[in-house]
Order: C-alpha cells, then structure tokens, then sequence
C-alpha cells in the first residue's frame, strides 16, 4: 500500500494514527464482550476504519456528519466520551436513546453527528435537508453522509442523489462498498462496474478511493472539501474496502471465499499506516505501546463506569412524555376584522402569514413554486418569498420527506405538501420511522408539517380521492390534524407550524372552493387536541371530522325533530377524549361517522373507547357509519355507493329508535 503524505506534519500523521487506533480497540474489545453476553449486537467496522476516521478529520466540528452502524471512528473522532458510548451499547441512561434504540441508531446535536435507522435510505435525504438549511444560511459548510453498496438499491439513494444535484447541495455521498450486503455479493446487487458511476446519470462528480488507505482518504476528502466551499455541489465518493467480520457477529463469515478475506487481511488499514509510520521513522515502538495501553485504561475505566450504572428504570409517564416533545400552546387571539373567503383561502392565509411570521420556514412540494401548486394554494409565494424557501420538488416524496427532517435537525421549519395524500404510500417510511420515531428515541424533534389534501366526491378514482389518516393516527409521534371550516383550518394550520412536532394536515379536496366562512384576516391559533361542539342535543352524539361533519349537518337539516350534539373532532391526534366521552354520557347513544372505509379506521378505535369507558351510560350500541371495505372507485354511481352518505340516515334514525 503506497502512503502518500503530501504536505502533512509529523504531528498530523500521528493524530490520524490515534483516530485509527481507537476504534479498533474497542472493537476487539467488544468481540470480547459478545462472546461473554454483556453486549446483545455488534456490527463490526473493523477494516473499514480509515473511511470513518478520514471523513471526520476533514470535516469541522461543528459540520453535520450522518453514520450508519459500522462508523465507530465517526464517534470516537468526535470525541464522545467512552463511557456514554458504551452505556447506549448495553441500554443504560447515560446513553443517547435512554435503552430505546441499540448500537449507532442515535444522534446528539452536541456533537453533529445524525444516527441511522434500520431502513438505511432516508439517512441520504436528511443529508440533503441539513445541507439545504446550510445553503439557505451561506454558512459556508459541508455535510457528510454515510452508506453501504447494499443500499444504493433503496429507492432513497436515488432519489436523494437526484435532489442533492438538482438544488446543487453540498454533500458527501460516502459509500462504503464493503464487497456484501450482509451475505449478498455485489454481483448479485448491480451490475455496473462501479457504484462511483451511478453518479453519471445524475450529473454528479464521482470519485473511486481506496478506503484502506488513510493518507488517500484524509488527502482527497481535505482537497474537495475546499473546492465544495468554492463551489457548492454534490459529490458521490466510492470508497473500495472490505468488511472482516459478519455483517453483524452472529452472523459469521462463512458464505466469504478464503481466498478474499486473505487478500483484504493484508490491506488492513490499522496495520499498513503503522508500518508506514514505523518505516519511516515517525512511530516508535514506545509511543505505540504507550497509545494502546492508554486507550485500553480508557476502554476499561468507561467499561467499568457504566457496569456500576443501574439498569434503567421504567415509568409509564417518562415513556409517554418522551414520544412528543413538550410544546406549551400560546393563544393568538383572532382579530375581529373578518373576510368571508373559502376553505382553500383559509390554508393559502395560514401559509403566507406563517412565511411572514418565520423567516426559516421552508416549503417544499410538486409544482408549488411558478405554478402555485396543483390546487393554486400557493400561487404567487415565490415573488413574495423567492425559490429559496419555496421550492419545487422532482416526484421523490420519501428524500422530500426526509430532507424536512434534515431542515428541522438544522435549525429550520419545514412543510413538505403531498401533491395528494394518497402519494404519501411513497413517503410512508420516512413518516412514519423517522419524523414519528426520533423524539421518542434520542430527543430530536422533527419540526415538519406534512400538508395531505384528500377525499372523494370528485370522480377521481382509487389514487387521487383516499382518506388516509388511519394510516397516521396508528403511529405514536405523528399529530393528525383534520378540519372541517376554513376558521378552524387557518387556525389549525398556523398551530401545527407552531407545534415542533411532525404534524399531517389533511385538507378535504371537495371543501376548498365549497365551503365559505367569516374568517379573521389576521394570524391567530387554535389549539390542538380540542374538538368543536357544532350543536346541541340530548338524542343521540355524532362524532365526525372533515367532508362528514358537512354531510351530517345536512342530515340534521333534513331531519330537525333529531336533537344531536355534533362533535367535530378537528384533530384526530391528539384526540379530545373528554369532550367525546362528555357527551356520549350525556345523550347515552353515539354513532361515528367518517369518510374512510370501516375497517381499521379511527372509527374503531373511537368505538372501543366509548365502550371501555362509556359503556354504563349508553342505551345502545356504538355505531359506524363509513364508506365500503373496498378501494375508491371512479364512476359516480361507484362513488356514491362507495361514502357512507347514502347510508347515514337510516343508521342514525335507527339508532335514535334503538
């Protein structure tokens, strides 16, 4: 292996030495570990250290760099204490995820580094987000983001390299082709020669590295790092290397040829550099003895720190408490100069003054730039507020999804618009792994609102017309919100923006140009979680939520001999159990009506709670009143048979007459 120190000091080349040392005495320590039960998982880096350790000695402190689990040089290059390390490995407090998450699925602001989570791909749209909020602040910084040859066959790789060079974001690819993903062989995954030539047909610079050699690493990253200062892009970085161990350790290495694993034991990283040094003359055999006995001292006294850790102790109200971060609702009041204006209007209000009132609110979606989006909701932001805050998209709503979370991470708010909710399947993971899970897991809030218009009623078949909240309100982390009135979407929206937490807004298609109001012109907020009591009765409680809450007032119209309190849920997470239990205790009889198909929607859910904690009040059974077990059809007569329009009548009348 040819070392090539270019301009580099003795004192350099031996600090890179200590980088590199490190992290494989942990390693070889917790193989020690494993084998004795103390630590349940460990994936191994040994081999690959010089990438890990290159990459953070280029960047500065204070530069975003995103790991996956077998980057330990990124930790220990940042200097995270040893013992906070160790105690997150065996799930102790001290750790990052307080005992939520295992191994490297964390992340700490305190030391820029963003963790993983197991599905691999949305670590490179999160890249995209923090290097977008960098560019907004032409600060100047690069972010680094770490990958395996396995998953540059995730739909994410792609579309996350395809944003990156299209708003031309300054980001690392780095791609650590270790030869398998887990058993699988690189010929089995692409066929390209070389995974550097993916870059091509994204118009992106690409580099192949040998990631054994740290001289080559550290020199080649330092030169274009400086060149991406100058001129802001991306870069996909090949880095050739190979992985010694399983993919995780109970996993072994027998499905490896002999031959390959001695070919790449000789291009060991840690090993090769130490000769080297040796060689000529800048490591003595002293200094290194003296490096490893410290390092293992350190190794051994963290280990015996976290040992005498207690276990974690489990609480109910710290579990919960955690899924959310804490967010206390200030009351704008509304102005009393009103404008009648139409459900659409209200949202294009909130928007625009949300834009006034944060000057780091980004908004990304599908032609809602030049063009004001498929509905004109955005119509003329961009000559207000210039492409830098709302921007265009291509059709890639997972590293959309994902780049709001690396938005958030930086310091910046986020609305990412389905172009209709039902194109949110594509985003789905992202929502519901990463925006949902990273509160609760290391304390990282995603301060994202995803906007979803949807419904049925305009003929537009099965991929434009679900309502899909009950995808979302079955994932703790995420708030749904779903209003029926342009007063309460416009204060709706304006607090879900407010609210640091991921929030799904979902705005009814049919209720943008249909439905009018008297609505304040200023900025004001509604509280989440706080349903809207439409009328009064003592008959019987309808509990419904958007397109619903207007079909049940005309039902209620038609039939004025039925007295019904209307609940307007407004917001299905959190949801406002007392004003619901309230007034099924007082009418004794309550039917839930959504526009959803029955099984599985929240009606259910809504059900089993009546039941569970109403039951000795009601006179009858709970009913549901939803649209069909089956996809949304497209013809009206489907369409209409499909709602639960056609059917809500006689089940209330029904129920009154239990």
């Amino acid at each position: 292996m040819y070392f090539d120190r270019k301009n580099l000091t003795d004192d350099q080349l031996l600090d890179l030495y200590k980088k590199l040392v490190k992290p494989r005495l942990i390693e070889e320590k917790m193989l020690i570990l494993i084998r004795q039960g103390k630590v349940s998982k460990w994936f191994s880096g040994i081999g690959q250290e010089a990438i890990s350790v290159g990459v953070t000695a280029v960047l500065d402190t204070d530069e975003y760099i995103l790991p996956m689990h077998r980057n330990l040089g990124v930790f220990t290059g940042r200097n995270i204490p040893l013992y906070r390390l160790f105690s997150q490995w065996q799930g102790k407090a001290n750790g990052f995820t307080k005992g939520r998450d295992r191994s490297f699925h964390f992340g700490t602001q305190q030391y820029k580094i963003i963790g993983m989570i197991s599905h691999l791909g949305p670590q490179l749209g999160i890249a995209d987000g923090i290097a977008l909020a960098n560019k907004l602040k032409k600060n100047g910084k690069i972010t680094a983001v770490f990958t395996g040859e396995g998953a540059t066959s995730e739909g994410d790789f792609h579309e996350a390299l395809n944003i990156a060079s299209v708003w031309e974001l300054p980001v690392m690819f780095i791609i650590e082709n270790n030869g398998y993903g887990l058993s699988t062989p690189t010929n089995e995954q692409f066929r390209c020669e070389n995974i550097a030539d993916k870059g091509i047909g994204y118009g992106m610079e690409s580099h192949i590295i040998d990631g054994n050699n740290i001289l080559e690493v550290f020199s080649k990253l330092s030169e274009l790092k400086a060149s991406m200062i100058e001129n802001p892009r991306p870069v996909l970085l090949e880095f050739k290397t190979f992985r010694m161990r399983g993919h995780e350790e109970a996993s072994g290495t027998k499905y490896v040829p002999s031959a390959l694993m001695d070919f790449w034991a000789i291009k060991d990283p840690v090993d090769n550099y130490r000769k080297y040094l040796v060689e000529n003359g800048i490591l003595s055999e002293e200094f290194d003895s003296t490096l490893r006995s410290e390092i293992k001292k350190e190794i051994n006294d963290s280990l015996a720190l976290v040992n005498a850790e207690p276990k974690i102790v489990s609480s109910y109200n710290e579990e919960l408490n955690d899924v959310y971060k804490s967010f206390q609702f200030q009351e704008v009041k509304a102005s009393e100069e009103m404008e009648n204006i139409r459900f659409i209007d209200a949202i294009s209000g909130s928007l625009r003054q949300s834009m006034e009132r944060y000057e780091n609110l980004v908004i990304m979606g599908q032609d809602i730039a030049e063009y004001g989006g498929a509905f004109k909701i955005t119509d003329g932001f961009v000559k207000q507020f210039g492409k830098e805050r709302v921007i265009n998209t291509p059709i890639c709503e997972s590293a959309v999804v994902s780049a709001g979370m690396g938005l958030s991470i930086n310091g910046y708010k986020a609305i990412v618009e389905m172009q209709f909710a039902d194109f949110a399947s594509t985003g789905f993971n992202p929502i519901v792994n990463l925006l949902a899970k990273s509160h609760y897991r290391w304390n990282e809030n995603a301060d994202v609102v995803v906007r979803m218009p949807c419904g049925g009623g305009s003929q537009a078949g099965p991929f434009h017309s679900q309502t899909n909240e009950a995808w979302f309100t079955k994932t703790p982390g995420l708030k749904v919100v779903y209003p029926a009135f342009p007063y309460d979407a416009k204060g709706l929206l304006n607090e879900s923006i407010n609210d640091p937490n991921p929030v799904l807004f979902f705005e009814h298609k049919q209720l943008y140009r249909s439905i009018y109001q008297e609505v304040p012109k200023d900025y004001y907020t509604i509280p989440l979680g706080k349903a809207a009591l439409l009328k009064k009765g003592n008959q019987v409680t309808i509990i419904a939520f958007g397109a619903a809450v207007h079909w049940a007032l005309e039902t209620l119209d038609k039939n004025p001999e039925i007295s019904a309190d209307l609940v307007d849920l407004r917001t299905l997470q959190p949801l406002d159990t007392e004003a619901i239990f309230a007034s099924a205790k007082k009418t004794g009889r309550v039917i839930i009506y959504q526009e959803d198909s029955l099984f599985g929607g929240i009606a259910s859910d809504l059900s089993a709670l009546l039941m569970e904690n109403c039951f000795q009040y009601l006179d009858a059974p709970v009913q549901r009143a939803a649209s069909l077990d089956s996809p949304i059809p497209f013809t009206k007569v489907l369409e209409d048979q499909y709602l639960p329009k056609g059917r809500f009548e006689k089940m209330l009348l029904e129920l009154i007459h239990y």
